[in-house]
Parts: structure tokens; C-alpha cells; sequence
């Protein structure tokens, strides 16, 4: 195969908002064989079991590994077509690499670690600013700093600033918060909710947290050995059946909400969504803020008729569209539709049977907990 090695401008090709790629790849025991189209905005989470391939797959639109067939157009920019011969190198490819260790130069300061970041990158073309990047992942304090001398969380941050400096077309973040404890991931996931809202830079993300995955992506491609099983939107896409992750402990939905309503009385927030509203402990947003929450299926109840005495405070209405078994034979998982949203509940197939519950029938869903993902 021939090499191109003409910077990326000369090379304009499909639509400007969209990822097409298709990689097949073959190692020994292993192949990978995806044909992907995703959006050109936002976050997309490659989701799946350790082995399944998102790495390899990420790899190769990064170029660091060269697909026996391979084909990749990023926002109409081609930076790999086997059949024509085409194939960027990665030093010519406009993208951020973040990885699961920042690995930072350990003899440079945090500034200069930033500094050789934007050396990639000629002035004239530069395209996200300095100020900007220390102002979105809040790290202006810790410039004069040496690596050693960082949290973990503190480095990541400055491992994403140095990929952000270098002004890509395509951030890829592989896995970025594995090596992080629970209390380093809640500081960081502000900050990469941050990028999502502010920067308009495409973003695939790997995760094997659902919770991750919830709480960021717009897209989830789901992979199991090599292939892709499913792709879509996230709140679509988390509410199919047939999929595996339905069937796991954490099961559920994510919803896209605003804040409609604060109660001062009892210290509550309305949340409001496509096809009803739910009550959450009080927040300091304000009204018409978007938020965005999870219901595991877990957490759902079913009833035929609404109850007057209880401590559940949402219930909603809902239709049911599909029941199917779950993981275990005492359960199955029942798929409700609340208008335009979907929701999933995990009863038993006791209490199924004895509500008579099928495709079509009017229920009411009573939600035992909402789990808010935007903090």
C-alpha cells in the first residue's frame, strides 16, 4: 500500500458532520470487523466487555494500527482509504490521544508539558486558545507545578489540556478515568461534561463504567468480539431489550430533563421530561436548566391503578411495549413507553402474571429512585 503523506486539508471528502469508519483487522484468535457511521457533535461511547475490541478500534482511527481494510472519513476530511491507497499517518492526523495515565514529561513543569503539546500545531492554525483550555479544566493554579507533585485526577486534567492545545478535529479517550478512585472520578467528569457543552470538537469515548457512559455520551456504540451489536442514541439505545446490558443489575434508562418547577416548602425539584416529570431533592440550577437522570429498572414498581397511600412521591403513567425474560427465571424486564420515553422495569414473573400484565396494557410506573447524572 502507498503512503500519503499530504496534510489532511487536501483531502475533503463525505459530509462535514459525521464519522464514517470501517476497520478489519486480524490477529491471531481476534478479529475486528466494524462498519460505523456516527455523529460528527458530541460524545460517542464505545461501550463493551474488556477484549471486545474498542481500543483496537480506537487505535485504528488514531492510525496506530493499519486495518487489512480500512476506510475513515472524519467530519469530510479522508484520512484513510485502503482501496485508493490512502493512509494518514498518525503525526498528520488532527486528533487528541488521552489514555488512562496522562504521562506527563516528569522533568517539565505543567506549562511546558502544555507547551510541547501546542508545538504540534502551527500558530496560524491554532484553534482552540490557551485561556480557554485552563479556564474549561480549571487548571490556571497549577502551571508552575511539576508532575510529581499532581493528583491523579490534576493529572488527567492536564493530560486532556495538552490534547485539547493541539487544536484536533477528533478527541479519542481511552478509558481516562480507570486508573482514578471514586473520589478523583467525581471531580473530573465536571470537566469532561464541560468539553461536551462548550468545545464543538467530536469525542469517542471508552468506558466500562455504564455510569460513565450514562452520565456523558450522546452515542453508544456497543462491541462484543470485534463486532458491533447495537448503535444509536443513548436513551434509546440503553432502553433495548435485546441487548445484553439490559439484562445486568444496572439495567435502565437515561432521561433527558429540565428543571420546571423548585419547591421551598419541602426542599424538591420538578424535574420535566418528554412524557411526564419526577421529584428530586432540591437544586441549586435554575429554572429551564437541563439535567439529565438514570432510573435503573431495578427501581421501578408496577401498578394497574395509581396508589393514594404511599411514600413513592413519582408515579407516572405509562404503556407497556414488550416484556421479555431476564438474567434470572424468577424475573422478567418489562419495556414501558411514559410519551416519547422509554423505561424499563425489572419485576417478578410472580407479579407479572398476577397484574396480567401484556403488550398495550396502561400501567402506572412508580419510580423508587432517581439517580441524577449531571452534578
Amino acid at each position: 500500500m502507498s503512503i500519503v503523506t499530504e496534510t489532511i486539508t487536501n483531502t475533503i471528502t463525505g459530509p462535514a458532520d459525521s464519522i464514517r469508519a470501517r476497520f478489519q483487522v486480524n490477529y491471531s484468535g481476534f478479529e475486528l470487523n466494524v462498519d460505523l457511521n456516527l455523529p460528527g457533535r458530541g460524545i460517542t461511547a464505545l461501550f463493551g466487555h474488556s477484549g471486545s475490541g474498542k481500543t483496537t478500534c480506537l487505535r485504528c482511527i488514531a492510525g496506530l494500527e493499519q486495518a487489512t481494510d480500512g476506510y475513515l472519513d472524519i467530519n469530510g476530511e479522508l484520512w484513510q482509504d485502503t482501496a485508493a491507497g490512502i493512509f494518514i499517518p498518525t503525526h498528520k492526523r488532527a486528533l487528541g490521544y488521552v489514555f488512562q495515565e496522562a504521562s506527563l514529561f516528569p522533568h517539565l513543569s505543567v506549562k511546558r508539558n502544555l507547551e510541547y503539546g501546542m508545538r504540534r500545531v502551527a500558530t496560524n492554525v491554532r484553534k482552540v486558545p490557551w485561556d480557554r483550555v485552563m479556564k474549561l479544566l480549571g487548571i490556571s493554579h497549577l502551571l508552575d507545578r511539576m508532575p510529581n507533585r499532581l493528583s491523579g485526577g490534576e493529572r488527567q486534567r492536564v493530560g486532556i489540556a495538552r490534547a485539547l492545545l493541539t487544536s484536533p478535529r477528533l478527541l479519542l479517550m481511552d478509558e481516562p478515568l480507570a486508573a482514578l478512585d471514586l473520589k478523583r472520578k467525581n471531580e473530573i467528569l465536571p470537566y469532561l461534561e464541560r468539553l461536551h457543552d462548550e468545545l464543538d470538537i467530536p469525542i469517542l469515548y471508552i468506558s466500562h463504567s455504564p455510569d460513565e457512559v450514562a452520565r456523558l455520551a450522546d452515542h453508544i456504540v456497543l462491541l462484543d468480539q470485534g463486532k458491533v451489536i447495537a448503535e444509536g442514541g443513548l436513551q434509546e439505545t440503553m432502553a433495548r431489550l435485546d441487548l445484553p446490558m439490559a439484562f445486568t443489575e444496572n439495567a435502565g434508562v437515561v432521561i433527558a430533563a429540565r428543571i420546571a418547577e423548585h419547591d421551598d416548602v419541602y426542599h424538591l425539584t420538578r424535574l420535566e421530561f418528554s412524557g411526564g416529570s419526577v421529584l428530586v431533592a432540591r437544586r441549586p440550577e435554575p429554572i429551564g436548566q437541563p439535567l439529565r437522570f438514570r432510573i435503573h429498572a431495578r427501581d421501578i414498581s408496577l401498578a394497574t391503578s395509581r396508589a393514594e397511600d404511599t411514600s413513592i412521591a413519582n408515579l407516572v403513567p405509562a404503556t407497556t411495549k414488550e416484556i421479555v425474560e431476564a438474567d434470572t427465571p424468577a424475573h422478567v424486564l418489562v419495556k414501558l413507553e411514559l410519551g416519547n420515553t422509554p423505561l424499563i422495569a425489572r419485576i417478578t414473573r410472580r407479579s407479572c402474571d398476577q397484574l396480567k400484565i401484556v403488550p398495550g396494557m396502561q400501567l402506572w410506573a412508580q419510580v423508587k429512585a432517581v439517580a441524577l447524572l449531571d452534578q
